[in-house]
């Protein structure tokens, strides 16, 4: 079992303080939800755990070791952006390729990709370049992945799909979830986290996100 944490993590913006004082902690075996309304923070800090956001201070630690540098190595942590982050001009398969994933699998899970296969990624609809970026981040070798709003643009059919295949994964690595659709957030999370105030809080169902502000407002 592998351990990532993020602690005492401060973040500025604008003369606004985003983040105070936030600590979370994913272990393997394990989804970790995140929570919170718009501009709460949620995107900046994935981004900080990830190393693509420099923040006022911060400590992320793997099974207590600092990740002191900004590089995040792919067997490590793998991230996946609200936007699209795979080149256009690739193909379907050298996705595939690339994250070392076996395409059967791909199309048993998602029908109708198949005839994609050797297509670019400019032929896809927005809504199925989502679910091959998804796709690609969950389901490759890692210790911990961080999904910022991964359900975004896919079509419900498929959200189910991703429900399964995140419950299977989570015997493989640690998962790092947020999506504005709290539903799906709170029914797949083993830990759930809200940030609230520029803090975080460990929360255990309905009542603590109402208590907080969540919901009923």
């Amino acid at each position: 079992m592998y351990k990532l944490e993020a602690d005492s993590v401060m973040l500025d913006l604008g003369g606004r303080r985003v983040l105070q004082d936030v600590y979370i902690c994913c272990e393997t075996g394990h989804i970790c939800g995140i929570l919170g309304r718009n501009g709460s923070g949620k995107s900046s800090l994935l981004r900080i755990i990830y190393g693509d956001l420099r923040a006022t201070d911060q400590s992320v630690r793997i099974d207590g070791e600092a990740l002191l540098d900004r590089f995040r190595r792919p067997e490590e942590m793998r991230y996946l952006p609200q936007h699209h982050f795979i080149p256009k001009s690739l193909s379907l398969k050298a996705v595939l390729d690339d994250f070392e994933l076996e395409p059967a699998d791909f199309f048993r899970a998602f029908p109708g990709f198949d005839k994609h296969y050797n297509s670019s990624m400019q032929l896809l609809s927005g809504g199925e370049r989502r679910v091959l970026e998804l796709y690609a981040v969950l389901m490759s070798r890692t210790r911990f992945c961080l999904l910022d709003e991964p359900f975004l643009h896919i079509m419900p059919l498929h959200v189910d799909t991703f429900k399964e295949l995140l419950i299977q994964e989570k015997a493989n690595k640690g998962i790092l979830l947020t999506d504005h659709q709290y539903r799906h957030v709170t029914e797949l999370s083993d830990v759930l986290y809200l940030i609230s105030q520029g803090k975080t809080h460990r929360v255990s169902g309905v009542g603590d996100l109402e208590r907080l502000g969540y919901l009923g407002m």
